[in-house]
C-alpha cells in the first residue's frame, strides 16, 4: 500500500535584520547546554493542573464536612469528589492559562456544583431517608464549595504568576512588523506571562530593518534565518514557548515552524491583535496584556477523547497481534520459503507532527538499493514480485506487523497513512493542504483509504480526505473507519 504523512522541516528563509546574529543568547545564568528550565509557574504546566485539582477536591471535602446533613457516607463523599473532578476537566478548568482569574471561573464552577449537590442528594434521599437535606443545607453547602474553591483557585493562580515572573522561560517569537514588535515588548515588560524572547523568526525582505527594532530599554533580539536556525536555537537555549503573531497556516514557513515546535515539546501560542480565522472561540478566551492569545496544540483540542483514543488502540492492536499470529506466522513462513530471509521490511515514515519512525511491514519485494525504497513511489507492477508478494498486497496482509507499530504508539489504528521523507517533502510543496495532514497520528487506515485512494490514487484527494477527517475527527469515527476497512480486506480491496 502507498502511503503518505506530515511534512519535515526544510529550510526556509527567515527575516534578516541589521541586527541579527549567529545565534540567540543563551539563557542568563546559564550556558548554553543548560538543562530545560522550570516548567511555568513554579507549581508549573503539570503541577499546576494538579494544584487546581487539589483545590477543588479539598473545597468539596470541606463543604461535605461542615454542612452536609448525617453526615453522608463516606463513599458519598469520594464519589462526590471524582465526579467533580471529571467535569471540570472536561470542562477545561484545570488547564492552565497565561491570564487566569478565579473571578472569571465562577460562572463555570458554580453550575455543575448546584447540579452535583442536588443529585447527589436526591441519591442519599432514596438509599437513606434519614440522611434526607434540604434546599437550605444544599444551598449552604453548594455556595461552601463554589467560594472555597475559588479561593483555592486565588492562591494557586497568583502561585503561578509569581513563579512565572520569577522564572520566565525562553521564547522564540515568530512574526514581522510592528505587531511582532508589541508583542515582543509586551512579553518582555510583563514578566508573569512566563515568557523571555530570545529570537525573532521572520521573513528577509528589504523591510527588515525597520523590523528589527527593539523595544526601548531592551537589547535587540538575534534573528534567525532559517527554520534550522531555529531548531538549533530550541535545543541550545532550552525554548519551551513558541509565539505566532499570526496564523502558522497564513506564513510559508508557518507549518515546518510549528512542526518543529511541536517534536522539541514547545507550548505553541498564537498571540494576535486580529481574529484567528480557522480558530474558534474558547470557552475562556485568554489573553496577553490585551491581546487575544490562542494555545495551539498539534493536534485536535480534545486531550480526554484522544487519550482514550489510544488506549483503545493499544486494546485492539494487542488483541488483534494475538487472534492474527497464526496468520502472520503463516505470511513469515511463506514468505521465508518463497522469496528467502529477510522477512520483515524495515522503512523510515514521517508519523504525527513530522516525527520520523521505523514501519514494518511483511517483505514483499527485495529494493535493488536503497535509494530505490526511498524514492520509488509504486511497485505493484513490479515483475520481481513473487507470488507470495502479490497476495500479501492484494489481501493487505502485508501491513499486520505495524500492529506492533501501534502498540508502541509509533501509529494509531486509524489516521493519515504515513508516507517516507523523501515524497512528504515533495508532497509538501506541490499538494495544498499535505503539509497540514500531519496534525493527528499516522494510522493503519484512514479515511481516505475507504474512500479507494490507495496505491496510485490522487495525493490531493488524499490530503483532503486526511483533513477532512481531522477536522471531523470521532471516536465513532473510527470505529466507522474500521468496520469499512475490514469489508474492504474481504473484497481484496489492497494495493
Amino acid at each position: 500500500m502507498t502511503t503518505e504523512s506530515a511534512p519535515v522541516p526544510r529550510a526556509a528563509q527567515a527575516t534578516a535584520v541589521r541586527h541579527a546574529a549567529p545565534t540567540v543568547r543563551p539563557p542568563r545564568g546559564g550556558s548554553r547546554n543548560a538543562p530545560a528550565p522550570r516548567a511555568v509557574g513554579g507549581l508549573g504546566r503539570r503541577r499546576g493542573p494538579v494544584a487546581l485539582m487539589v483545590s477543588d477536591a479539598l473545597a468539596l471535602g470541606l463543604a461535605v464536612a461542615l454542612v452536609a446533613p448525617g453526615p453522608w457516607p463516606p463513599v458519598v463523599a469520594l464519589m462526590q469528589v471524582a465526579v467533580q473532578l471529571l467535569l471540570n476537566s472536561y470542562r477545561g478548568l484545570h488547564r492552565t492559562g497565561l491570564s487566569p482569574s478565579a473571578l472569571a471561573e465562577l460562572p463555570s464552577l458554580a453550575g455543575p456544583a448546584v447540579l452535583q449537590w442536588c443529585v447527589f442528594a436526591e441519591a442519599v434521599s432514596a438509599y437513606d431517608p434519614r440522611r434526607a437535606a434540604g434546599w437550605v443545607a444544599l444551598g449552604c453547602a453548594a455556595g461552601l464549595q463554589i467560594l472555597l474553591s475559588c479561593g483555592g483557585r486565588a492562591v494557586v493562580h497568583r502561585s503561578l504568576r509569581w513563579s512565572a515572573a520569577r522564572d520566565p522561560q525562553s521564547t522564540l517569537v515568530v512574526g514581522e512588523g510592528p505587531l511582532a514588535d508589541r508583542v515582543v515588548a509586551v512579553l518582555q515588560e510583563h514578566k508573569r506571562y512566563g515568557m523571555r524572547p530570545v529570537g525573532r523568526v521572520g521573513r528577509s525582505g528589504p523591510d527588515a530593518d525597520e523590523a528589527a527594532d527593539a523595544p526601548a530599554g531592551e537589547a535587540p533580539l538575534p534573528v534567525l534565518t532559517s527554520v534550522q536556525d531555529a531548531g538549533r536555537a530550541v535545543v541550545q537555549n532550552s525554548v519551551r514557548h513558541a509565539v505566532f503573531t499570526v496564523p502558522p497556516g497564513a506564513t510559508s514557513d508557518g507549518a515546518d515552524l510549528f512542526a518543529l515546535f511541536a517534536r522539541h515539546g514547545c507550548r505553541v501560542w498564537l498571540i494576535t491583535d486580529q481574529r484567528a480565522a480557522g480558530y474558534p472561540a474558547m470557552a475562556r478566551p485568554d489573553h496577553v496584556w490585551g491581546f487575544a492569545a490562542h494555545s495551539l496544540y498539534a493536534g485536535p483540542h480534545r486531550p480526554v477523547a484522544h487519550r482514550v483514543k489510544r488506549a483503545m488502540d493499544a486494546v485492539l492492536a494487542s488483541v488483534a497481534l494475538v487472534v492474527a499470529s497464526p496468520v502472520m506466522a503463516a505470511c513469515a513462513l511463506a514468505v521465508r520459503v518463497c522469496d528467502g530471509p529477510g522477512v520483515i521490511f524495515r522503512q523510515e515514515r514521517i508519523g504525527g507532527y513530522g516525527r520520523p519512525f521505523v514501519l514494518l511491514k511483511f517483505r514483499t519485494l527485495r529494493p535493488a538499493d536503497a535509494h530505490e525504497s526511498a524514492t520509488r513511489w509504486n511497485v505493484s507492477a513490479d515483475r520481481r514480485m513473487s507470488r507470495v508478494g502479490r497476495m500479501l498486497r492484494r489481501t493487505s496482509l502485508d501491513e499486520l506487523p505495524q500492529l506492533w507499530n501501534v502498540v508502541r504508539g509509533d501509529m494509531s489504528l486509524v489516521g493519515p497513512r504515513p508516507e517516507r521523507p523523501y515524497f512528504v517533502q515533495q508532497f509538501s510543496r506541490t499538494y495544498p493542504g499535505y503539509r497540514s495532514r500531519h496534525r493527528m497520528p499516522v494510522g493503519i487506515t484512514g479515511l481516505a483509504q475507504v474512500h479507494g485512494l490507495r496505491g496510485d490514487t490522487s495525493i490531493e484527494d488524499r490530503a483532503r480526505f486526511d483533513n477532512r477527517y481531522i477536522e471531523t475527527w470521532s471516536l465513532w469515527q473510527d470505529l466507522c473507519v474500521l468496520a469499512r476497512t475490514a469489508g474492504s480486506v474481504f473484497r481484496l480491496g489492497g494495493s
